[in-house]
């Protein structure tokens, strides 16, 4: 008999519309910036890529014909999706309610700015999501000091229930190092179902993918997570620094 999980179709999103305003130079998208001769963002496109994903959705916005650009010289089977404002990563994800209205199975949500994840890992965590019957799963992460990001709190049968900031979290909560790493897969009649009822109920005014979650609790349906082994595979790059480290992350894996 075919193999149910293998039969289940993939689409990836990665959000790559950000400006990127630590990296001190508005004249580049933040994706854009290079590790090892090769922009960021093309390390989680290869990444889709190894996962045969069946459409792969890239999310663009600040300086998007750079991005335009150089994708439309590679081989990557990659579809443009405009996020004209950045109002957050619920609306970044807003925007492929649309080209994916036809789509049925998962959606893999990657974000441009994390190019180390491993294919073992992604597979790892399509794989849990599948198994486990969620409707979502988070990857997270296990880090010595997750000072500002949310912690992940689980039920008694290993599943999330909830997700809490770090500014909302009560002392013991704070002793969690259990993070969100802001990389899920969904199953994506139930996140479409859910996106139009975000709201932008915060300072910023933005619209947070996170909310989604609270929508799943809700109606009771399962969240589950998988742990990435190496932290670093999670790691963001939001500034010059973080850039340089994770230059030195790849050269020792190609090197190990």
């Amino acid at each position: 008999m075919p193999d149910p999980i293998k039969q289940t179709m993939l689409a990836v999103t990665i959000m790559a519309a950000g400006k990127g305003t630590r990296m001190k130079n508005p004249e580049k998208a933040k994706v854009m910036y290079d590790i090892n001769d090769k922009p960021m963002v093309e390390y989680v496109v290869e990444l889709a890529s190894r996962l045969q994903a069946h459409r792969t959705l890239l999310i663009i916005g600040w300086q998007k014909q750079l991005v335009i650009e150089h994708f439309s010289k590679l081989n990557y089977k990659v579809e443009f999706v405009e996020q004209n404002e950045q109002l957050g990563t619920g609306h970044a994800v807003i925007q492929t309610i649309d080209p994916l209205k036809d789509f049925v199975g998962d959606v893999l949500v990657l974000s441009g700015d994390v190019p180390l994840l491993t294919e073992k890992t992604a597979k790892a965590l399509i794989g849990y999501h599948r198994t486990s019957e969620a409707v979502a799963t988070i990857l997270t992460a296990e880090l010595e000091d997750p000072a500002g990001y949310g912690r992940i709190v689980h039920n008694e049968d290993g599943s999330v229930k909830k997700i809490v900031e770090h500014k909302d979290a009560s002392k013991k909560e704070l002793t969690i190092k259990e993070i969100n790493s802001g990389i899920y897969v969904f199953n994506k009649e139930k996140l479409f179902e859910c996106l139009p009822l975000l709201k932008p109920n915060n300072v910023q005014g933005e619209y947070y993918l996170t909310d989604v979650f609270e929508l799943f609790w809700k109606n009771n349906w399962r969240v589950s997570a998988v742990k990435a082994i190496d932290a670093v595979e999670v790691m963001g790059i939001n500034d010059l620094k973080q850039l340089e480290e994770a230059q030195k992350m790849m050269e020792i894996k190609a090197t190990s």
